[in-house]
């Protein structure tokens, strides 16, 4: 008799947000699963229509606490392009330096608290803490200067409010700046001892067979701007999102789901599409480590992302310290007219792209607004994933199959708050049978 098993997670540990795993496997064969996401929908749509373009900053960022910055920056990015509004070099270069704190702070989290116990067998990073303190006590080091820069820019690490439409409430002096650089400039040193000690540690190997997808920028490493690509061909401007990618609902999650529109298949989004798709735009220290590690890089592999990210966490150091130390003179007022418009514009969040499509009217008041986070865009490729894993899953003691499942999720980072965001919801009305006399 062919053997049946099920395994269930019912919440999903050490991911931002809620969500289960349902697998059935016949003999090897996979009868059914499902990754479950549960979490309420919030749309965040529908709350900002009719709201002033100008909160859409403050109110974007409280969508997930872990990337806030992603969502200003798409949402002041659409609202520049709706509008027309002209960026001053000096915030373009702030505002790569406030992306840069965030892959710090938001990589270290995922990479020291969230992955390491899978690859070291424990349960949390309490327990890393009693074997390995000083790499703890590194990360948390690292990941606080990541929440400086953001604090510095935008007020607060969490749900920061520094941002506005054309630049930033407030300035920095350049005083704080070199005070920022003198900060940073010795952390780079940590960031690639800490990589070398992942690079230690069994981080299992699961290539997949999976289209690539991030932005690509002339001249360099992708976080605000550039063209979206793919490693099968897709070369597109952010106003043209919706004619590569399209987002479908499926019955057991209330985040929708993503596919190659052209294909039906399956994306991957985040570090490992970053990194493989812009090598040549990789600051020198990023490079190198990237080299370090090149064949865990031969082919796309989730298991590898916690690399990648490592990678990344040099790379926005470097990044930073660009902008920090080419000591720019303060940037112009921005001057931002409200009109009625429609714009476009995707970042890299560190889970991957992130797509804000709205449309203003002549107030300068929302009337549409549209947001593809990069975990809704992950979620059929962890599946697909998953699906694949399923062999190893059934030749292993149940217990250990379903830590090897919740490893294979969290490999993608998953922001399960931040996907939740849409729901379709059909109404069906009947009358009400006729009582009988």
């Amino acid at each position: 008799m062919t053997e049946r098993r099920t395994i269930e997670v019912g919440a999903i540990a050490r991911v931002e947000g809620e969500g289960a795993l349902h697998l059935v496997l016949e003999g090897d064969r996979v009868v059914d699963l499902r990754l479950e996401i549960y979490e309420p929908p919030r749309f965040f749509e529908a709350l900002a229509r009719g709201r002033r373009a100008d909160e859409l900053p403050d109110l974007m960022a409280r969508i997930c606490g872990i990337c806030p910055v992603a969502y200003q920056m798409s949402a002041v990015h659409a609202i520049e392009a709706a509008w027309g509004v002209a960026i001053d070099p000096g915030v373009r270069a702030l505002r790569r330096l406030y992306y840069a704190g965030e892959w710090i702070e938001s990589h270290l989290l995922h990479m020291m608290f969230l992955a390491a116990p899978d690859f070291l067998g424990l349960d949390d990073a309490m327990q890393i803490a009693q074997r390995h303190r000083n790499q703890v006590e590194r990360a948390l080091r690292l990941r606080k200067l990541g929440n400086r820069i953001l604090i510095l820019l935008g007020g607060r690490s969490v749900n920061p409010v520094g941002v506005r439409i054309g630049g930033f409430h407030r300035i920095p002096t350049r005083a704080e700046l070199r005070a920022l650089a003198d900060e940073l400039r010795p952390a780079r040193a940590e960031a690639e001892l800490l990589l070398h000690w992942f690079a230690s540690l069994p981080v299992p190997s699961r290539p997949q067979d999976v289209e690539l997808v991030s932005l690509r920028h002339a001249s360099e490493y992708p976080m605000n701007e550039g063209r979206i690509v793919s490693s099968r061909g897709i070369d597109v401007a952010a106003a043209e999102f919706e004619t590569a990618f399209e987002e479908v609902q499926v019955p057991h999650s209330t985040a929708l789901h993503a596919r190659n529109r052209a294909t039906g298949t399956p994306y991957l989004v985040g570090p490992i599409a970053r990194v493989m798709g812009n090598l040549d735009h990789l600051s020198p220290a990023a490079a190198a480590a990237h080299a370090s590690l090149a064949e865990r890089f031969a082919s796309p592999d989730p298991a590898a992302s916690v690399f990648a990210r490592g990678i990344e966490v040099i790379q926005a150091m470097d990044d930073a310290l660009a902008v920090l130390d080419a000591d720019l003179p303060p940037p112009a007022e921005p001057q931002a007219v409200p009109r009625a418009g429609i714009g476009h514009a995707v970042t890299e969040a560190p889970r991957g792209i992130l797509y804000v499509s709205l449309e203003t009217d002549a107030a300068g008041d929302v009337q549409r607004l549209r947001i593809v986070p990069p975990t809704s865009q992950n979620q059929a490729q962890i599946e697909a994933d998953l699906r694949a894993l399923a062999p190893r899953i059934l030749a292993i003691p149940e217990d250990e199959g379903r830590r090897l499942a919740e490893a294979a999720i969290r490999d993608y980072d998953p922001c399960i708050s931040c996907a939740t965001h849409f729901l379709t919801v059909t109404v069906e009305r009947r009358e009400p049978p006729c009582e009988s006399t």
